[in-house]
């Protein structure tokens, strides 16, 4: 079975905001509420990714398996959402950087994205069974980096737009890669896909797991929230009834579309043979889109589905998700402090994605050995554990230094 690995977001947002018009080094003092919560945000998405790769199946049934359902997918979608909250901190925030300033935060983009691609690729050369989304997701930083000055209502209009248009497009695309051969003779003539020995920009645009196309509405809704301020009461109030509408839209509008119009669940069903149809409107286990899917598969809703539902009911639980933890971090500091090493996970999210999968690749979990429940106890444990250590002494974790020291050539930029 393939499994789905949930894309990392940046460590920036766990840094304070380098404000412009100010000297460098210097700093306005950030909003603890609101990092905390960003974090963890991160944190409960980095778990949601281990029981997706090492917990239980599904098909256990029971809490477990409702709950490593509900880690399926979504938990992608809101590490996305945070990946556009990430970018807009790294190019200014709340007002976007101008000048040289501007210039020299779109190139540490650039750097990081050149970067997330080639780790992408390493990381998909280990052959595990886990599909790496780093590529997919470094494009995207390369693709969204025009559009860091837009305003929150501009940035939510094109993601709301991008919800609807682009899985369309998106379907479209893959009907005629399979009714014709264009494809195989972009692949020939692509470098990266020689260098990597796999299907380069087609597969990052509309073929892979992770399609350009359909998972840039969910960075640039994080992008529209990180021009507000969630840390503002009545803000986080309209985040969590955005989210709730988005979900209910999502999932709703998928079961009502499925159960109403004429021969869509059989269709679907013929499509899948059977497998998870019945529950297309939410759950993972439906499948994924192929080349020669039928058009009522535009109805479904289940996660990593490419569809407008799937869209906003994944882009409706990430708001949630992040409404909720924003404000346990605003108005519980108690339980803020005793989910510090949640927190810290979410603070080391990229350090912590890697780890897991060389870990996988090193003890063979892609062939689930040994009991699912222990296993995600023990990634769980660990990665909680080694993250509130480091974090104690060290602001960083290993690889977010190491990409941020990488970013530092873009100091010579004039």
């Amino acid at each position: 079975m393939t499994h789905h690995a949930p894309p990392v977001p940046d460590p920036a947002v766990s840094q304070p905001l380098p404000q412009p018009g100010r000297p460098p080094g210097t700093t306005r003092p950030p909003s603890a509420g609101r990092l905390v919560g960003i974090d963890l945000a991160r944190g409960l998405a980095v778990l949601g990714m281990y029981a997706a790769h090492v917990g239980p199946e599904p098909a256990i049934g029971g809490p477990p398996g409702f709950l490593a359902e509900l880690a399926r997918g979504r938990s992608s979608a809101l590490f996305a959402l945070l990946a556009g909250f990430s970018l807009i901190l790294i190019t200014g925030r709340p007002q976007p950087y101008t000048g040289r300033p501007g210039r020299q935060a779109a190139g540490r983009v650039v750097v990081r994205a050149l970067i997330l691609i080639a780790a992408g690729y390493a990381l998909t050369a280990l052959d595990t069974d886990v599909d790496v989304i780093l590529s997919f997701y470094g494009l995207l930083f390369l693709f969204l980096v025009p559009l860091c000055r837009l305003r929150a209502r501009t940035l939510a209009l094109l993601a709301a737009a991008g919800a609807l248009v682009m899985p369309v497009i998106l379907y479209a695309i893959r009907q005629t890669l399979h009714d014709g051969d264009w494809g195989d003779a972009v692949v020939a003539a692509d470098p990266l896909a020689r260098l990597t020995g796999t299907d380069g920009l087609l597969e990052l645009l509309f073929t892979g797991e992770y399609p350009v196309l359909t998972w840039m509405p969910f960075m640039l809704a994080g992008m529209a929230l990180a021009r507000l301020d969630p840390a503002r009461a009545r803000v986080r109030t309209r985040l969590a009834w955005t989210g709730g509408v988005l979900t209910v839209l999502g999932y709703g509008g998928s079961w009502l579309a499925l159960h109403f119009v004429p021969d869509a669940r059989a269709t679907i069903a013929a499509a899948t043979d059977g497998d998870g149809a019945a529950c297309a409107w939410w759950s993972d286990t439906v499948g994924h889109l192929d080349d020669d899917t039928p058009a009522a598969w535009l109805l479904v809703g289940a996660p990593h589905s490419q569809t407008t539902f799937s869209i906003l009911g994944g882009t409706g639980v990430a708001l949630l998700v992040v409404a909720a933890c924003v404000t346990a971090a605003a108005r519980m500091p108690r339980l803020t402090r005793s989910a510090r090493p949640l927190a810290a996970v979410g603070t080391v999210a990229l350090s912590a994605y890697v780890a897991h999968i060389l870990a996988i690749h090193l003890v063979g979990m892609e062939e689930e050995t040994g009991p699912a429940l222990i296993a995600l106890a023990v990634f769980s444990g660990v990665a909680m554990l080694v993250a509130t250590l480091w974090t104690r002494y060290l602001r960083r974790g290993p690889l977010e230094y190491l990409l941020h020291s990488a970013t530092r050539i873009t100091r010579h930029i004039k």
